[in-house]
């Protein structure tokens, strides 16, 4: 799917602040990089009825440093795997930001928006317009540099680079 022509969104989930990677994606997990195996244990340590809940979630929203502690890719793939679209946070930790970009994962810095939306609400996030759509009004974000929105666009890092690669003719 083309962000870029596309919005994203649905159902959403509200966390909190401070939500860890090794929450997100126990370390025990980090023998696979399979996004959907990765899932099945996707915020496993708040039990089993969360991650029913997550399953229905499109767009995860959080407060300040979502995705602090370990440096592991897998806090972000498999959340792409568990069908996660897109993150909405006051603030991420930097590792988790450049993961999340790099295995094709949209993650919004949006104070506005993560203090209007309540669990279950319905959010739509256009990344053409910069701009989520909420049940209590529209948000705006800064637009992603152009490197970046081609790297989400690709789907990720790796596979941005072999377009790149084939373009060359490597």
């Amino acid at each position: 799917m083309s962000i870029l022509k596309n919005k994203l969104g649905g159902a959403c989930m509200k966390m909190g602040d401070n939500v860890n990677s090794d929450v997100i994606i126990p370390g025990r997990y980090l023998v696979s990089i399979d996004p959907q195996e990765l899932a099945k244990h996707a915020f496993e340590p708040l039990g089993d009825d969360f991650q029913r809940k997550l399953q229905k979630t499109k767009i995860l929203v959080a407060g300040r440093n979502f995705g602090c502690g370990s440096a592991r890719e897998q806090a972000a793939s498999c959340l792409i795997g568990a069908g996660v679209q897109a993150i909405i946070a006051d603030s991420f930790a930097r590792v988790f930001f450049r993961n999340a970009i790099n295995t094709g994962l949209v993650a919004i810095q949006c104070p506005e928006a993560v203090a209007a939306v309540e669990s279950g609400d319905d959010l739509y996030v256009d990344m053409k317009a910069g701009e989520i759509q909420t049940p209590k009004g529209n948000f705006t974000f800064p637009s992603y540099p152009e490197s970046t929105m081609s790297i989400l666009e690709s789907g990720g890092l790796i596979p941005y680079v072999a377009v790149q690669l084939l373009k060359e003719g490597k």
